[in-house]
Parts: C-alpha cells; structure tokens; sequence
C-alpha cells in the first residue's frame, strides 16, 4: 500500500494534522490500533471532564457554538466530538490497525502494521505523550497483598476494594481521583510531589481565560531558557466541574483527605514519605501568586480593572504536621498517578540519540519527513491542549508539505 503521509494516531492531534492535510490537497492515511479518541475510550476514568472550559475546543475548522460555553465537556462528549469531527472532512482513518514498527528507508519510510505494510514519504506520530504510566521503581516494593493500578487502568469508587486508598500524586489526575474517592465514603491519603496550584476561577473568569488574556498559552518553545523543564511541569490542579470549584490542597484537606509529603521508599509494611510537603505547597503558593501579578498587571495595562472584582487571592496552603511514614495494613489499594510519557517502541531507533530521546525541534524530527504532535510544549505551551494541537499541526503540516515539494523537486 502506498501513501504520501501516514498520520499514526487519530485523537485530536491525529485529527488536526488530517484536517490541514486534506485542506492542502495531501494524500494520507491516519491509522489506530483502535477507533477515534481511542484513549478517551478506553484510559479515563468514568467521571472525567476537559479541564479546559468549552470555548477553547478549537480545532481547524471547528469552534464550540453550544449553549455551555463556560462549561466542560464529559468524557463521551468529548468522544461525540471528535468521531463527529473527523467525520466532517472525512478524515481517512483506518481503525483497529496496530502500527508495529516503522523504519525508516532511503527517501521516506515503510510502516508495517497487524495489516499489511504502508509505504510513504512522512510519517506524523500523533499518538500524545499519555502512552503510558510512569511507574517509580518503589511501586515494585509495595507487599503483594495490596491492590496496584495506574490513573490510565481507574474507572470509577466501585472498582476498588473498599479499605484505605493511596493515592501517590497530586496533579490534576491525582487530585480529581483523591478527590472522587473520599467523597465515594473511602478514607484517602495523598502523597503530594510537586504540583502547580491554581484556582478554577480568578477576577470573574476561568484561569485558562487570563492565561489566554496574557498570552502565556501561546509562549513558543523558542521563548523559554529551559525548555526541558517546561516540558516535564507538571498538568495543573484543576478539575473540571458544573459548578466551576476549586481543587487543592486546602479543599482536598477539608474534605477528610490526609496529606503526606512524597511516597519515598516502601520497607515491608511501612511507607517512608518526605518531610519536605511544607516546602513543596509553599513553593505551590509562590509560583500562583506570580501568575496572579502578571493577570493583575495585564487588568490595569489594558483597562479591564473595571469590569472584572477585585483581585481575591486564595488562602495559602495549609497541611498542618504531615507524617512521614504510615502503615500500610489498613491499605487495600494504591492508585499511581504519578504522570505519563509517551511511547515509540514502534519507531526506527534512528529517530533516538544514544540516551533513548527523540531527536525533535518543535516536533521536526531530525530524520527527514518524521513529525511528532500532542506533546507538552511541543511548539507551544498550550501543544498538549485540543486548543494547542491546532496552531503546532498547522506549523508542522506547512513544514511537512516543503518537505513533499523538496522531494518531487528532487
């Protein structure tokens, strides 16, 4: 089988990249081991909502125009809206078609799959960077007794046994599910790393609409001196929500949730936490109350201090004498949140340096016609967002379209 481009991956990232292709004229292919939004089908939990308010589902040629604006899409929802996205301009997409390796050849690349091999000039590796869970090697030391599983494999309370949980991180993942748990009746503790705080709402508007205001959603990745920092931040402490709340510490704490510092080391029975949460939350407040300067610096540049309140900054983070070691006998479960990476078993070890990274600059790989899209801060700081895969992969597929041409040329 031959094709110019093979888009592996049909999520938002996949989607957007095929929308931009078609737009150009450019024959391709976008395959998945499953169907459209295969991860929202089958790697979230019931519950899940976008934590991005409904006004920023853009994606090229699409725009929210529902009744919820200020809302946040649910889990099917957010399916409906890609298949009946993809279906729109008929995005080509092969379902249920695993992408074994791709290898790279003189002039383009042969893609094998479960269904025959795809010959083609480029290759656009949109499958996101929540591939898989990052599981620290402590997790290997937890007694066999106890219930393991990861934010990808949680549903929802009822699949839990129905002792103590352990929920080990405190980003938006850890935080929503510590938080669905100890209102199901269970009695949660938290393990809390590093974490960004922030409130749902802030002066009248959600906070990814000033972080939109101020521009900070579309700094580039030329723009920041440490950009391998900025792509391994932490998601935000958010839920998405009818009701719009805050999810942190404090509310996480006022609910019943018992908070400890970093899960460090499991000896036996006894989980060893770091004492540094103090630290942790305080640097949490610090980084906010930043982001609150910059949002109230930008009100009274530009003159908006009059039609949004008075700044009103959250209380700081209060965790109180968190200890540092437990007992693990009254744990049935432990609920690993602790991030994700992504995964490119499949990918020609050419496209790696000799540490195992892929060789990329803003998703264009050092080998000749391959791409990468959906990761954090790929071109910009909102790339991971369905409203930042639409800007990178309109950059990527102008890129990728230069690099036909060459080849035609040539």
């Amino acid at each position: 089988m031959r094709t110019p481009v093979v888009v592996i991956g049909a999520g938002q990232a996949g989607l957007a990249m095929s929308h931009h292709l078609t737009g150009r004229g450019i024959d391709h292919v976008v395959l998945d081991r499953g169907e459209v939004a295969n991860s929202w089908r089958t790697e979230r939990w019931d519950s899940l909502r976008l934590l991005t308010p409904n006004w920023m589902t853009r994606l090229p040629g699409h725009r929210y125009d529902g009744p919820d604006p200020d809302g946040f899409m649910t889990k099917d929802e957010t399916i409906s809206l890609l298949s009946s996205y993809g279906q729109s301009f008929g995005a080509p997409v092969r379902s249920h078609v695993t992408v074994e390796h791709v290898r790279a050849r003189c002039g383009g690349f042969d893609v094998l799959t479960d269904q025959g091999t795809w010959t083609c000039d480029s290759v656009v590796a949109a499958t996101g960077a929540s591939s898989e869970p990052r599981l620290p090697a402590v997790a290997a030391d937890v007694p066999a007794r106890i219930d393991q599983l990861t934010a990808l494999q949680y549903r929802n309370p009822s699949q839990l046994s129905s002792g103590d949980v352990l929920v080990v991180g405190a980003s938006a993942s850890g935080a929503q599910i510590a938080d669905e748990l100890q209102r199901s009746g269970r009695n949660v503790t938290l393990a809390v790393g590093d974490h960004i705080r922030l409130p749902r709402t802030y002066r009248g508007h959600d906070i990814h609409w000033w972080m939109d205001a101020i521009g900070q959603l579309d700094e580039r990745y030329e723009e920041v001196e440490d950009l391998t920092r900025a792509r391994r931040l932490p998601s935000l402490q958010l839920v998405g929500s009818p009701e719009r709340r805050t999810l942190d510490i404090n509310s996480l704490v006022s609910e019943g949730v018992r908070v400890t510092g970093k899960l460090m080391r499991v000896s036996g029975n006894v989980a060893q936490f770091s004492g540094g949460l103090a630290n942790l939350v305080a640097n949490a407040d610090l980084k906010q109350n930043r982001l609150f300067d910059r949002i109230d610096e930008h009100a009274a540049e530009h003159l908006v201090d009059a039609s949004v309140p008075e700044p009103t900054r959250p209380e700081p983070t209060v965790v109180g004498e968190a200890p540092t070691e437990l007992e693990l006998s009254g744990f049935d479960t432990i609920v690993w949140a602790t991030g994700y990476r992504p995964k490119y078993g499949w990918l020609d070890t050419v496209a790696f340096d000799q540490r195992g990274r892929l060789m990329h600059d803003g998703g264009v790989c050092a080998v000749p016609g391959l791409y990468l899209l959906g990761l954090p801060f790929l071109r910009r700081r909102k790339s991971s967002f369905i409203d930042g895969v639409g800007p990178d992969s309109a950059e990527l597929a102008s890129h990728l379209h230069a690099h036909l041409d060459h080849r035609t040329r040539v």
